[in-house]
């Protein structure tokens, strides 16, 4: 992958993660990526998924509380949008 392709796709994961969760900085854009990727493969590969959880049972807590941590920044900045148009 080239290095322009990199910088533009960083460019879009900061851009997601800020839409996603109403900010973005490192340690935030990294954890929307991993579970973008997480949910990605989740969905269009369960059994790989659900063996990889299998596998590595602290890992899959780690990703449950990532995901609810990501659930409620999301619903966070939704709530405040909802709010800013009422």
């Amino acid at each position: 992958m080239n290095d322009k392709l990199k910088d533009q796709l960083d460019g879009l994961l900061e851009k997601y993660t800020e839409l996603l969760i109403g900010e973005s900085n490192p340690e935030l854009k990294e954890k929307v990526e991993a579970w973008a990727l997480y949910s990605f493969i989740a969905k269009s590969m369960p059994p790989l998924a659900k063996h990889w959880n299998d596998t590595y049972p602290e890992a899959k807590e780690e990703m449950k509380a990532l995901i609810a941590e990501i659930k409620a920044m999301n619903e966070e900045i939704r709530s405040k949008k909802s709010n800013k148009r009422v």
